[in-house]
């Protein structure tokens, strides 16, 4: 299977430069730099009039599939759908590698995502499923270090074939991404969960003793588990110093969406990536009260971008990125696709080089925003 993308601007790791990319077998055979006549596509060459060919974007982070599978409160969707319809909406935002981040347990008592994880680990292994796909789909282990359940639900899955991260998130009121009591107490109550002054007070005394009993065990438990099994470690929300320390000991080589300019500094002090959220940027502030994404990349901080919770985001955050002082267009590019692809150890990836993985998006900006034309995996058209 060979394919001649030409007359286009390659976003290169260090450039932007007019020309083509032959593909061949799945792989980037040769990449062509100049204006079209001079060029060699032939007659089958496809013209991109011009626009933007990109990497295929990579995705550590996603919540949408849990979307899908909630689409409503106390609403249950079957997986294969659910895993179908996320599955065309990522490929539609040019992303190409997805890590489904699935939540290993919740602290208000909802049962939901714990009745959805076991199907979900199970269904991306069905072989049914195989050339349906449009995506490539891994599986990212977010775990809520403060559930009483937490190490017997996550033990039988971390041999799951498609784990490529564990995250140590702690989502207890009065810290990290709630550090906020009022934020916290709104999110919650959008999700028609309402408190009197009395029972709310109640429920932050109970929340942090249960933090206190369950979490510095749960943390070293799943550290080890990670050590043991060769899998890279994140850390959710950190806030301050000492969380920021507490995970350095632990190892973690990525920090996602540290919630004040000091914790990102003092993480990318200590060797992390710092990953920001892409709906963050597009929005213009944290939708939880936190430091904003246009703060951490005027400071320089951000390695990896999310696209969190809306698939879209990705690359509109990417082009935003680009026009912040400081931030061209491949450095940018690079924090949704060669950056998160190091944090992997995924070398076939990435970026558009000679016999790197064709995973590729050609992108056409309107107006002012970037708008996905075809995306490419293994040299296919998914989109």
């Amino acid at each position: 299977m060979s394919l001649w993308l030409n007359n286009a601007r390659l976003v290169l790791p260090d450039a932007v430069v007019l020309g083509g990319i032959r593909v061949s077998d799945g792989l980037i055979a040769a990449i062509e730099t100049g204006s079209p006549a001079n060029t060699s596509g032939g007659g089958d060459a496809i013209d991109c009039g011009g626009d933007y060919l990109l990497p295929g974007l990579i995705e550590l982070h996603s919540d949408n599939l849990e979307k899908h599978l909630m689409p409503r409160a106390g609403v249950l969707w079957p997986a294969i759908p659910s895993l179908i319809a996320h599955d065309a909406q990522l490929a539609a935002a040019g992303i190409t590698t997805v890590l489904d981040a699935m939540a290993v347990g919740d602290l208000e008592g909802d049962d939901s995502r714990t009745a959805t994880l076991g199907p979900v680990c199970e269904v991306l292994l069905d072989p049914s499923l195989n050339g349906l796909l449009r995506c490539e789909h891994l599986l990212h282990l977010r775990c809520e270090l403060a559930y009483p359940a937490l190490l017997s639900t996550l033990m039988p899955l971390l041999g799951h074939p498609l784990l490529r991260l564990l995250s140590l998130m702690d989502h207890t009121p009065g810290q990290r991404q709630y550090r906020d009591l009022a934020q916290y107490r709104l999110y919650y109550s959008r999700n028609q969960r309402y408190w009197s002054d009395e029972d709310f007070d109640a429920l932050v005394t109970e929340r942090r003793q249960q933090q206190a009993a369950l979490v510095p065990g749960h943390r070293q438990a799943i550290v080890e588990q990670a050590r043991a099994r060769g899998i890279p470690l994140a850390s959710h929300d950190d806030s301050t110093l000492e969380e920021v320390a507490e995970s350095a000991r632990c190892a973690v080589t990525l920090a996602e969406f540290p919630t004040t300019l000091l914790a990102a500094r003092s993480a990318r002090g200590a060797g992390q990536r710092v990953m920001a959220g892409a709906p963050n940027l597009v929005r213009g502030k944290s939708h939880s009260g936190n430091v904003g994404a246009h703060t951490l990349a005027e400071a320089g901080l951000i390695d990896i971008l999310s696209s969190d919770y809306v698939p879209a985001a990705l690359l509109q955050g990417v082009f935003l990125l680009a026009g912040i002082a400081g931030w061209s267009l491949p450095h940018a590019v690079a924090t949704a696709t060669l950056q998160p692809a190091q944090a992997l150890g995924l070398r076939d990836r990435g970026m558009l080089a000679a016999g790197r993985r064709a995973d590729l998006v050609r992108v056409r900006v309107v107006g002012s925003d970037p708008v996905v034309v075809t995306t490419y995996r293994a040299g296919q058209p998914v989109f």
